[in-house]
C-alpha cells in the first residue's frame, strides 16, 4: 500500500508541474515574451488550456469576480498542496 501513496503523491507532483508550468507561460503571453501566432507555442498553451480548464471552471464560479485577476489557479495550487498534506500525514493508513 506504500506503493499506492507513492503513486498518488507522484500524480499530484505532476499535475503542480502542469500547473506552474501554465501560470508561467500566461506570464509570458501577457508580457508578450511569448507569441501565440507561432504554431508550437499555440499547441503548448492550447493543451495546457484543455487540461486545465476543467479543473479552473468551478473554481472560477465559486470566486469573486476580481476583474482582470484570476485567482482560480492560486486557489488550485492551494488545494492541491493540502491534499498533498492529507496525504502525508495519513501515510500510516498506506502501511
Amino acid at each position: 500500500m506504500q506503493s499506492l501513496l507513492q503513486i498518488l503523491l507522484l500524480i499530484l507532483d505532476v499535475a503542480w508541474f502542469i500547473m506552474i508550468a501554465h501560470i508561467v507561460m500566461s506570464w509570458l503571453i501577457s508580457f508578450q515574451v511569448l507569441n501565440l501566432y507561432q504554431p508550437f507555442v499555440r499547441q503548448v498553451w492550447d493543451g495546457l488550456n484543455r487540461l486545465l480548464e476543467p479543473v479552473y471552471q468551478p473554481i472560477r464560479r465559486m470566486l469573486p469576480n476580481t476583474g482582470g485577476l484570476d485567482l482560480a489557479p492560486l486557489v488550485a495550487l492551494i488545494a492541491l498542496y493540502a491534499i498533498r498534506i492529507v496525504l502525508i500525514n495519513n501515510a500510516g493508513a498506506f502501511v
